[in-house]
């Protein structure tokens, strides 16, 4: 099965745990509802978080939601100015039939002026 990239970004309404993890649940669902995939057909997933969101990891949605045998990682973007307050991207590697083109890059909340292009009305 072929392999693809996923990514997807949402913003955090608190630097909270709870904030950060209700976040993060709602964009890997997001991402996985719009895609159809299922947590098998992962392979590997990096969060990041920007520098003012230091309450909680991501990953721990993603152990929460069942995803014992991914491998996850957490890391920091840079600070850069600008750049949107406390918000969480991530990047999914996944095997799927779809194409590239069919792949649905997901972008939640306040992180949809990232990518306006590829924010979808319902999302």
């Amino acid at each position: 099965m072929p392999t693809r990239a996923i990514r997807g970004a949402t913003t955090a309404t608190a630097n909270t745990a709870d904030a950060i993890l209700d976040a993060s649940r709602e964009l890997l669902r997001a991402i996985l509802a719009a895609n159809a995939l299922a947590p098998d057909q992962l392979i590997s997933v990096l969060f990041t978080l920007t520098p003012d969101l230091d309450a909680a990891y991501p990953t721990r949605a993603a152990r929460e939601l069942g995803w014992a045998e991914i491998p996850l990682l957490d890391a920091q973007q840079p600070r850069v100015r600008g750049d949107l307050p406390r918000c969480l991207r991530v990047l999914i590697h996944c095997e799927t039939e779809r194409s590239t083109r069919e792949i649905k890059h997901i972008y939640l909340r306040e992180a949809k002026c990232l990518r306006p292009d590829l924010s979808q009305a319902g999302f």
